[in-house]
């Protein structure tokens, strides 16, 4: 990811009061607190590189900053990384002038990084102050089988100062290069160590470039180098200025028979120096930590800024998808309506048994010789007939069936389609069998239809309980008139505008003509009204039902609470808290005359032609002299 600027650096790092983390540490823990809630399920545009980046980031909090704001006084963790063969490992035995256990010890499995810290400062690693996910183990513990940091005390090293001895960052097994990774964002000082002959590898550098990118602080080992090989130390200085590397340290190791498993002294006295300065000065390895702290803080307010932007994304799929099974469902319920309003069902089976039930003559021609001789023509209508009725009300159930099975199917096929072309749907409809309607509908829509049915006869019962004179038709023909209220709410809009329609040879005339006849105009219209919004009612239920066998797949998942906007706020915060903090901090005086602090400066590159330093630099180093 790329990472703007969030705002300008100080100029000079220095020493701070506890007090002053305090904001700080609140607004990186509340930080990380909303990167470990945050929801990023759905398969959107790179989701694979934004969820490694949210791990990243909570595991360099957890493995490197909150511990380190917690704890500002504590040692410095020099990682000691790079690729296979590098010499890693020979390097810090070599440092300490000693193998620091028997053989094989040091690096008894490629999963078992080892830390090596001055006596004195073994509470700071024995606990879980900085990587929390490791196992500690002691130096002269067996083997262990999962991931474990081994602890090494040895007093040949300045106290204040650890070196950590990580595993290869090119190892063959991914568990191992994750773990390497790790440890390097958990530094306070990288010191990288790569060959004459693989210096321009691609994976350290895109290590170091994350390093460049974060302004850790880093210093490189150039191992392996053949006299005269001038070329090679030009070659990965200009490696390092064009990569934003230009002002850490470079140091060259000759290539050398090794004594005891050990290089010369001569060959690493210039790494040997540097850390021994580094070690020997509180102030020093104090602003070096500051330096990568602040680089690590710059870098992780750009990674949540862009996981913020990666929410968003999410929440936008998860209203996507919702929008696609919406419509396809909403369709169907305009279908269904249009269909069951447009006297299309009052074909086929329905007439047959329609005019089975009115007959094809008298009661009809009964409609054109007014009401008073219609209301006659009822009464010993449906006390002569009243058993022909249900055949009506069954066939309008099945054609009502059909229309809603056939619309749910169509919903459901343009509901997966739309989620199959989409990569975040698609993702979500490995074996599931979503693209019909689901297999127990069939029962669900006798049950809703048989329902609405009942709602209708209801209506009808309820409007001439309130009506005098009525109720001695009612008591013959309910099922007759709730049957003719189906048919008119099937074959209108609803008989807001009262035209008559003629539909299926005068079927709805005569059902409104027999409604009108027992209950009026007036209620006529809103029985309909209300008997078309129970049925819409049902629909929109069924419907509604299948619409969630997609949504649910979204609602288990969480991605509609996934916000960048909360997000935003406490990154802001860390932002305040940060440049509050660097605008409390003193300047670091400078040193002596002729003192060179690590870090600071053009970069340095020292060879075997380099002056042998001072043995007490050597010595101090090693813990065999005093200090000059």
């Amino acid at each position: 990811m790329s990472v703007p600027e969030p705002y300008p650096r100080p100029a000079a790092s220095g020493r701070l009061e506890a007090a002053v983390h305090v904001p700080l540490l609140d607004a990186l823990e509340r930080l990380r607190s909303r990167l470990v809630a945050l929801p990023l399920p759905l398969r959107t545009s790179g989701v694979d590189a934004v969820r490694a980046e949210r791990d990243a980031a909570i595991a360099q909090l957890d493995d490197y900053l909150l511990p380190r704001l917690r704890a500002h006084s504590a040692p410095l963790l020099v990682v000691v990384g790079g690729s296979t063969g590098a010499g890693k490992s020979t390097l810090v035995n070599s440092l300490l002038g000693e193998v620091v256990s028997a053989p094989g010890v040091l690096r008894p499995t490629t999963r078992s990084p080892v830390l090596v810290h001055h006596p004195l400062d073994a509470r700071w690693f024995s606990t879980d102050r900085v990587l929390p996910a490791l196992a500690r183990t002691s130096s002269a513990a067996p083997a262990g089988v999962g991931r474990e940091l081994r602890l090494v005390p040895s007093a040949t090293l300045p106290q204040g100062l650890a070196l950590l001895d990580a595993p290869d960052i090119d190892s063959v097994d991914v568990a191992n290069r994750a773990l390497a990774g790790e440890l390097l964002a958990a530094a306070d000082l990288w010191l990288f160590v790569t060959t004459a002959a693989r210096y321009a590898d691609a994976v350290p550098w895109e290590l170091l470039r994350g390093a460049a990118r974060r302004r850790a602080r880093a210093a490189l080992v150039v191992d392996r180098v053949d006299r005269g090989a001038e070329a090679v130390v030009d070659d990965l200085r200009r490696m390092m200025g064009r990569e934003g590397l230009g002002d850490s340290p470079l140091f060259v190791v000759p290539e050398t028979v090794l004594v005891d498993g050990l290089l010369p002294e001569p060959a690493v006295a210039a790494v040997s120096r540097w850390l021994t300065d580094l070690g020997a000065d509180a102030a020093a390895r104090a602003d070096v930590a500051l330096a990568t702290r602040d680089g690590v803080v710059d870098d992780l307010v750009g990674r949540a800024r862009e996981l913020a932007a990666a929410a968003d994304a999410q929440r936008e799929a998860d209203a996507r998808l919702r929008e696609r099974v919406r419509s396809a469902y909403a369709d169907a319920a305009a279908h269904v309506r249009a269909v069951t309003s447009d006297g299309a069902l009052l074909r086929g089976e329905v007439l047959a048994r329609w005019q089975d039930f009115v007959g094809t003559g008298d009661l009809f021609r009964s409609v054109e010789q007014g009401v008073g001789r219609l209301r006659d023509s009822l009464t010993g209508f449906f006390r002569g007939r009243p058993a022909v009725a249900p055949g009506v009300e069954t066939a309008l159930a099945h054609g009502l069936q059909a229309v809603l099975l056939d619309a749910a199917d169509e919903a459901a096929g343009r509901a997966h389609a739309a989620w199959r072309a989409d990569p975040a749907g698609a993702a979500l409809l490995g074996g599931l069998e979503l693209s019909r309607a689901s297999r127990g509908l069939r029962d669900e829509v006798d049950r809703q239809v048989r329902g609405w049915q009942a709602d209708v006869l209801g209506l009808v019962r309820e409007q001439g309980a309130g009506r005098r004179g009525t109720a001695r038709y009612l008591s013959f023909g309910v099922n007759a008139l709730g049957v003719s209220l189906m048919v008119l709410a099937f074959a209108s809009t609803g008989g807001l505008t009262g035209v008559e329609v003629g539909i299926a040879g005068g079927t709805a005339v005569l059902a409104q003509k027999l409604l009108e006849a027992v209950f009026g105009d007036d209620a006529v219209r809103r029985l309909t009204v209300e008997a078309r919004e129970r049925l819409d009612v049902r629909v929109a239920s069924l419907l509604d039902g299948e619409a969630t066998r997609f949504t649910g797949q979204l609602d288990a998942l969480g991605a509609m609470q996934a916000d960048g906007g909360p997000l935003r706020e406490v990154v802001d915060d860390v932002v305040a808290a940060a440049l509050a903090e660097r605008a409390h901090r003193s300047p670091v005086p400078p040193g002596p005359a002729g003192d060179s602090r690590p870090l600071r400066g053009a970069g340095t590159v020292v060879d075997e032609a380099a002056p042998r330093p001072r043995r007490g630099f050597w010595r101090r180093l090693l813990g065999r002299d005093a200090p000059a």
